[in-house]
């Protein structure tokens, strides 16, 4: 098998090469290089077996003065040397002792959003004390009509706490009412008295606060802008009143609509996750691998596995200053159906018809509802908005943004039209009607 001590060797360092998931260089000649790619379980096995022929064959002993093997980090004596292609140059060799269990890595050299052996334990032990079990018995004359079961996480070691508005309220009209008493129980197993502070119905977004003598566990707030789909993302609960449950998954869609769910009314948006949600799951936080909460857990499709959705965080920020400053939420109404524009869409109007104006970016609205603020104001089916309220915008959500809670405020709108001509519109907002 080993007459010829060069082939010999050569093949037992492509092994031990396949076991580094890297290059091999031939030492009598550097220009040779040959890349290989194993799995794990044969990588280790290969790498083990060729050091140990390595050693035992007097044939190869030639081969082994002075020269050392590295095989994904681990640095083994008397064999080849393997350039990784996955380490950077400036990256020492590691000892295998500094491995965990299993032979895989720690996750101390994981950077931030790093996917490493332990990034879902941790991002859920940093959420999981904040994480709550939240019920509710609907109450008449003292005849309890049902339990309603759901989580919330504190936000605020003061014992501020999101969750689900269906959770804690049932809305007749546009008005809130109390599902009932609502008790709060922590991972710890304290249980406290909650008191809703206030309700969203069209956000589905609540906010409890519960009294302790001394500070509560408080969980990170994140940032959803930055998000892309197939990040890692983890969902604490506690679904049918099992507490502690973690799920994970990933983003499949960060902008998912309202619209695209069938759901009427005033236009939202969801992050769309594949983790596993049940009944008791709405309020709970959707976290990143960071440990921070980036969107709480709503609804999923019950006739399907992997759709769950969550409310971004951004969004829910902006919700609880609206608590703060009006009691409410305070949603601007204009009346227009809008549709974000990009270049390809752009291009293919402007096949269809040559007068559609020469713009890059912008905003087409495609109807306007009669009576509407915005029929008021002058504007047309057909419309470009580029500018609103003196900035330029790219998608609906700048407007929407532009306009806060300015509700009885003119607003000056810049709109292209057909064959290049630009408009300045002034609209004054109304506030939205919560039956709408």
């Amino acid at each position: 098998m080993f007459r010829n001590p060069r082939r010999a060797a050569l093949l037992l360092a492509a092994g031990a090469a396949a076991a580094g998931a890297g290059g091999l260089l031939d030492c009598r000649d550097s220009a040779t290089a040959v890349s290989v790619s194993v799995s794990t379980p044969l990588r280790h096995f290969l790498s083990a077996a060729s050091t140990g022929l390595l050693s035992r064959n007097p044939l190869l002993a030639p081969w082994q003065e002075d020269l050392t093997l590295t095989v994904s980090k681990f640095v083994y004596a008397g064999g080849f040397p393997i350039l990784n292609s996955f380490a950077s140059a400036s990256d020492a060799p590691i000892n295998a002792s500094n491995q965990g269990s299993g032979g895989i890595s720690d996750d101390s050299r994981c950077g931030r959003g790093c996917l490493g052996r332990d990034s879902i334990a941790n991002a859920a032990a940093a959420v999981g004390p904040a994480v709550v079990n939240i019920s509710c018995m609907h109450e008449i004359h003292g005849w309890a009509l049902e339990k309603s079961i759901g989580s919330g996480t504190i936000i605020d070691p003061d014992g501020t706490i999101l969750t689900c508005a269906h959770v804690v309220a049932d809305f007749q009209s546009t008005k809130a009412v109390l599902r009932g008493k609502v008790s709060v129980t922590l991972q710890d197993g304290r249980e406290f008295e909650g008191h809703v502070i206030n309700a969203d119905r069209h956000s589905d977004i609540a906010v409890v606060k519960i009294k302790s003598k001394t500070p509560l566990p408080a969980a990170r707030l994140g940032s959803s802008c930055n998000i892309r789909p197939g990040e890692h993302v983890v969902a604490l609960g506690c679904p049918l009143s099992l507490q502690n449950t973690v799920t994970s998954g990933i983003v499949s869609c960060v902008d998912r609509k309202s619209s695209d769910l069938g759901l009427g009314g005033i236009r939202r948006e969801y992050l769309q996750t594949d983790c596993a949600i049940n009944r008791g799951n709405s309020g709970g936080p959707l976290v990143n691998l960071d440990g921070e909460i980036i969107g709480v857990n709503v609804m999923k499709v019950w006739d399907a596995d992997g759709l769950s959705f969550a409310v971004p965080i951004d969004s829910i920020v902006k919700i609880v200053e609206h608590f703060k400053r009006n009691g409410r939420v305070v949603r601007p109404w204009l009346g227009l159906k809008m549709l974000d524009l990009n270049p390809m869409v752009i291009a293919q109007l402007k096949e269809r018809s040559s007068s559609f104006p020469d713009v890059r970016k912008g905003v087409l609205v495609p109807m306007v509802t009669p009576g509407c603020p915005a029929e008021r104001a002058g504007f047309a089916p057909g419309d470009v908005v580029v500018e609103f309220d003196g900035k330029p915008v790219e998608s609906i959500k700048d407007i929407i943004d532009i306009m806060g809670d300015k509700v009885g405020v003119p607003i000056e709108v810049l709109v292209k039209r057909a064959n290049n001509v630009s408009v300045i519109l002034t609209v004054i907002p109304e506030e939205a009607d919560a039956s709408r």
